[in-house]
């Protein structure tokens, strides 16, 4: 696998899940990683928010920007895109 140190992530459903997964694998590398996803709030039902995902990620070795994002609305999703681009300089690679 090609390193991702410096490139930029935008991970869709990273709080958690196969996206949390990519995002540490990434982290792992010293990738930037923007983690977008509803979970801003702690679910007794689920584990896992944007918040403890960015941890994980600056602990594993990566940079990580928590955005509150609702991928079923545009101007919330063009705004956490803008916010990675301003935070990172731009997206490397997205993951849906």
């Amino acid at each position: 696998m090609t390193s991702l140190a410096g490139k930029t992530l935008f991970i869709t459903g990273a709080s958690r899940g196969i996206g949390l997964a990519i995002a540490l694998r990434a982290a792992r590398d010293g990738a930037n990683v923007a983690i977008a996803a509803k979970s801003a709030v702690a679910n007794p039902k689920l584990p896992g928010t944007i918040h403890s995902a960015a941890e994980a990620v600056e602990q594993a070795g990566g940079s990580a920007l928590a955005l509150k994002c609702d991928i079923r609305d545009e101007e919330q999703v063009r705004a956490a895109v803008a916010a990675t681009v301003d935070a990172f300089g731009g997206i490397d690679i997205l993951v849906n």
